[in-house]
């Protein structure tokens, strides 16, 4: 039994990672329906300053903050520079940009900062079941969940971004600056996604350190429906236990393919994802 807590507790505490990276995914995929392949790539760049400033200053929450700013100054730069010039551009073209911007930062931070691992640690405990670590983690996607909710629902900046999503014609119409609410929200997005790659990062950080996790993130977001928030954190938390059960009962050499079986099965039942909206029927 105490096995099976321990894995459970792990478990939530690797799906809020998923979560969160997903979520980053499911945001920008609502504005533009683009998968930004990217994110992976803007998160390290994020976490790398955040490693360089803590360096510098000998305080892990200044690189925090660090990180979070430079998330969002790099998906505006992203939105701004690369995506807007693309719109009425077919998704295949903006698709290729993010995948080649993937891999023009992944060679970047390479040269900056060399391909060796590079430590960096938790500002707290991470051993044990259910460490100080797994607490922040759960905590901070809990928070950003809220905070998103909160957002969309009862802000006006939400309304419109959601408009802006949604309808953008209409909004703009309607005198929805929907150019800047789309980079709002690729802003708030990548910061997200930075969040989420300070939860993963430690120990150590390197070019590739985010590639299996954003495998997973991709699967988290497909599972709860890529149009849903909701579903992106619920998907990357059943991720996250179903990944931690199959390690522990039965080896971590089977958990990329029980990610693909739990996908696979999830999808079969449920194309769409298990928090799509159902499309209207016509009649």
């Amino acid at each position: 039994m105490d096995h099976f807590v321990s894995l459970t507790l792990n478990g939530l505490a690797e799906g809020a990672v998923y979560a969160a990276l997903g979520l980053s995914l499911v945001i920008i995929y609502q504005a533009t329906r683009v998968v930004n392949f990217a994110q992976p790539a803007l998160a390290l760049i994020a976490v790398y300053l955040a490693s360089t400033v803590t360096r510098a200053t000998g305080n892990y929450w200044l690189g925090f903050a660090a990180a979070l700013a430079a998330g969002l100054v790099l998906g505006v730069v992203t939105e701004r520079v690369l995506i807007r010039p693309l719109r009425g551009a077919t998704p295949l073209g903006a698709i290729i940009t993010t995948l080649g911007l993937l891999l023009v930062l992944q060679g970047v931070a390479g040269m900056v900062w060399g391909t060796e691992p590079i430590g960096f640690g938790y500002p707290m405990d991470y051993r044990g079941r259910f460490s100080p670590a797994d607490a922040f983690t759960l905590g901070a996607v809990a928070a950003v969940a809220a905070a998103l909710f909160a957002l969309y629902r009862f802000t006006p900046l939400g309304l419109r971004m959601r408009a802006a999503a949604l309808r953008p014609e209409s909004a703009r119409l309607s005198g929805v600056p929907v150019g800047l609410m789309l980079t709002a929200g690729w802003g708030i997005a990548s910061l997200i996604g930075a969040l989420a790659g300070m939860l993963a990062a430690p120990p150590f950080i390197f070019p590739n350190v985010f590639d299996a996790v954003f495998v997973y993130a991709i699967a988290a977001a497909v599972l709860g429906g890529l149009e849903s928030p909701f579903g992106a954190v619920a998907g990357g938390m059943l991720l996250g236990l179903g990944l931690s059960y199959v390690s522990g009962y039965a080896g971590a050499d089977l958990t990329t393919l029980a990610a693909l079986a739990i996908l696979v099965v999830v999808l079969s039942l449920r194309p769409d994802g298990l928090f799509a909206r159902t499309p209207a029927r016509k009649v």
